[in-house]
Formats: C-alpha cells, sequence, structure tokens
C-alpha cells in the first residue's frame, strides 16, 4: 500500500472510530441517569463495538471485504477482549497513556486481521477436493461413494481395510473411468480385535490419554505399531498401491501416540489434517447446533492436534492437505453447513462428508463396528448422499 492510499485508509479508520466514541459517549449519558455506569457502560460499549464492526467493514476496509460486512465472530472477539483489558488494565494501576492506547492498539489489530481473513476468504481459488470417508464398511456405504464418484461429484475416497466389504469395494473403485488413488483409513478405535493387540481397538480419549503417560504409551505402543503395519499390508493388497495416503477413522491418526508410528512408516507419502477455519456467514440455528451436537468441542480438540501434525510431517517431508472442511459438522454436510464450508475452500483444500445409501446396523455391530453402526443408521447418511449428488460434477 503507498502513501497516499496509507494515509486514506487511516482518515478512514480515524473517522470510523471517532463515529464509534461518540455512539459509545451518547449511549452512556443516556443510560447514566437511570442505570449504574457498571451496566450502561457495557451497553455504551457494545453499541459502539457494533458500529465500529459495521464502519470499518464497509467503509475502512472495504477494498478488502468488498463491501461486505465481517464475520460476526469478530464482533465478539472484539467486544470480549476489549471489555477485558478494560476492565484489567485499572486494576493494575495502569498509566492514563495506556489506559487509552491498549485498546486502540488491540482494535486496530482486530479488524486489520478481520480484513485480512475476509480477502483471504474472497480470493480462494478454484475448488475443494470432495472426500467421502468408509469406503469398504458396508454395502450400503459403498454404493453411495461409488455412485458419487461414477458421477462426478466425489474426488477421493478413504478405504476401511477392516470392513466386511473392503475386498469388493477395492475392486469396484479400481474399476471406475477416473479413479483415483484410494487412501488408507486407520482405524484403532472399533471394528475386529486385532491379532495379539488386548489393548485395542481403543477410544480417542484412551489412545490420547496414552500419548501423555508414560506407562499407558509403552503398554500401547508396540500394539499400534503391529496394527498398523497390518492394515498398511492389507491396503497394499487390496489395492496395489505401495505409496500409501492416510487419514484415520475419527481422526485418530492426528493423536501423538499414533502420529509416533505412522511417521516411522516409509509407504507413507500423504496424510490428512483438520485445520478447519470457523466459517463465515453460517445461519445462527447451525452455530447452535454445532454447540449442542459437540461440533465446536470436537473442533477445538483437533485444532491443536492438527497445529502439532502439520509441523511434524513438514518436518518428516510428507504431504497434507492446507484446509479442510467437516469437523464442525460431521456427518451433516448438507444445505448452509456444505455451501458455506465450500466456498471457504480452495484449491489444495479437503471437504470432508460421509455419504451412504441404507445400512444393516446388525452387520456393523457384528463386524465390531459398534460406533459406526449408530452413525450410519442415521438418515442424515442419505441427506448427504442426495446433497453431494445434486451438486455440480466436479471438473
Amino acid at each position: 500500500m503507498n502513501l497516499p492510499a496509507a494515509l486514506n485508509r487511516l482518515v478512514r479508520y480515524g473517522a470510523i472510530g471517532l463515529i464509534a466514541a461518540t455512539i459509545h459517549a451518547a449511549v452512556l449519558l443516556s443510560l447514566g441517569s437511570w442505570l449504574p455506569l457498571s451496566l450502561a457502560n457495557p451497553i455504551g460499549f457494545l453499541t459502539a463495538s457494533i458500529a465500529g464492526y459495521l464502519g470499518h467493514a464497509l467503509v475502512t476496509f472495504r477494498e478488502e471485504t468488498g463491501g461486505r460486512r465481517f464475520a460476526r465472530r469478530w464482533l465478539l472477539l472484539q467486544y470480549a477482549a476489549n471489555i477485558s483489558v478494560c476492565s484489567l488494565l485499572p486494576l493494575l494501576n495502569a498509566p492514563t497513556v495506556v489506559l487509552v492506547i491498549t485498546p486502540t492498539a488491540l482494535n486496530a489489530l482486530i479488524w486489520n486481521r478481520a480484513a485480512r481473513g475476509a480477502l483471504h476468504h474472497r480470493q480462494r481459488p478454484g475448488h475443494p477436493a470432495i472426500h467421502a470417508d468408509d469406503l469398504g464398511l458396508a454395502p450400503g456405504v459403498d454404493t453411495a461413494i461409488l455412485d458419487l464418484a461414477t458421477a462426478g461429484r466425489l474426488t477421493s475416497a478413504s478405504l476401511l481395510v477392516e470392513g466386511a466389504t473392503a475386498e469388493s469395494a477395492a475392486a469396484a473403485w479400481r474399476c471406475l473411468p477416473k479413479a483415483q488413488p484410494l487412501v488408507l483409513h486407520l482405524c484403532l478405535t472399533e471394528g475386529p480385535q486385532p491379532q495379539n493387540c488386548p489393548d485395542l481397538p481403543a477410544g480417542f480419549g484412551e489412545l490420547l490419554l496414552g500419548s501423555l503417560l508414560p506407562a499407558k504409551r509403552r503398554a500401547l505402543r508396540d500394539q499400534i505399531v503391529q496394527s498398523i503395519q497390518a492394515q498398511i499390508h492389507r491396503f497394499q493388497q487390496l489395492t496395489g498401491q505401495h505409496q500409501i495416503q492416510l487419514d484415520g477413522h475419527q481422526h485418530i491418526h492426528l493423536v501423538p501416540l499414533v502420529l509416533d508410528v505412522v511417521l516411522e512408516q516409509p509407504e507413507i507419502v500423504w496424510v490428512r489434517t483438520t485445520a478447519e477455519s470457523l466459517p463465515q456467514g453460517l445461519p445462527l440455528k447451525l452455530w447452535i447446533k454445532a454447540l449442542r451436537d459437540g461440533g465446536l468441542l470436537k473442533w477445538q480438540v483437533l485444532q491443536p492436534l492438527t497445529w502439532l501434525a502439520q509441523r511434524r510431517l513438514k518436518a518428516a517431508g510428507i504431504g497434507s492437505n492446507q484446509r479442510f472442511a467437516g469437523v464442525l459438522f460431521t456427518g451433516e454436510m448438507t444445505g448452509a453447513a456444505l455451501d458455506v464450508a465450500e466456498r471457504s475452500l480452495g484449491d489444495g483444500d479437503l471437504l470432508l462428508a460421509h455419504p451412504a445409501a441404507a445400512v444393516n446396523q446388525d452387520q456393523l455391530e457384528q463386524h465390531q463396528f459398534h460406533r459406526s453402526a449408530a452413525f450410519f443408521s442415521s438418515p442424515w447418511r442419505q441427506h448427504e448422499w442426495k446433497a453431494l449428488r445434486a451438486r455440480t460434477p466436479r471438473g
């Protein structure tokens, strides 16, 4: 940005800041006569924050936003951060200059970051890969995935080698006109018990705990090595692929203890990560749903694990996707959730879905896929299949 443009930006920023401060003062004065200051001030500050949120998006940073509002999370962040800072600084006996400059600098940082995020969102090039998990789990899963791939609505799929239909599913995938290499869907949390592995399968939480406790790590590690190597061998037999791309059933491959073993396998050349940005333009009811159904909690667990995994993968020279969508609304990627997720991604990114036709729940139980039995008995599996089928074919 050249000097005239920077000066113009500064003038616009100052004008919006002055308007917001005036609104804050006006609300404070009007409410101060009948409300205590401790209540009137936060209300005034919220009104000013809304004015700044709109003004900076529509005026100050209009080149980045294209004249559209920032994502609502930036308003919540700015308000919470400023209330916290303005409450804390007086308790620390901070000088007056610090009391004035700190919130101003904090606001500039927040709105600038919001503008960069908006610009990045608008400039995302191309289309993400649409990926389906659990091929080979059951006939109904295979039917939906193969149908979508044949119709050009699906880019790739992961093969669950311990699934009941893994052999026939791998053979059918190879017969597709434009079949991409399958991805190994590593499974340690359910399915048949591996030979000589008394502690497997194990839940995500148990394996995560095993990453933190040395005694449990020692007990689990050899069993995880044996199971992973057996699944790699089985995958190579079914697909004929010697270089392997890998992801995990319930994202288990991101658990540090499991990732340790994955990184030791010379066949692995690519590993999926789940760097999922909080989406912009999502209806409030879907945010409530993500909170109620545990999607937001799952997202909070997986983001730091992904951050750690990305650095280790890069150091090991193993490839990965750039960004991802499919954690917040796992199993319910339809409608607005699917639309917003796809718009937020571009080339090199990955959108995950779990489509399926009707699945025999008893059959999954018999094969020890207890967690998947409930998941795939949901009508959402057919909803995802229908939603993906209705999309424009992938180029």
